[in-house]
């Protein structure tokens, strides 16, 4: 596997999650770095062999705005 993409939120208490798209990974983290090391510590764990050599980050962002 070259690639495995995280869909990461900021969530509205802080911090960060991510979950794996087309596999049953998801962690979080208070900062962007511990986000990204516990994506790749979630990932050695869920592949024993064929680990992905890139991990990719699509990030969503939430904006609630009133129209009145």
């Amino acid at each position: 596997m070259d690639e495995i993409i995280f869909k990461v939120d900021e969530e509205l208490e802080g911090g960060y999650s991510a979950s794996a798209l087309g596999f049953s990974i998801v962690t979080q983290g208070d900062t962007m770095d511990e986000l990204k090391s516990n994506i790749i510590d979630a990932i050695k764990c869920h592949f024993e062999v064929d680990m992905p050599k890139v991990v990719r980050l699509h990030f969503v962002h939430h904006e609630l705005f009133s129209v009145s």
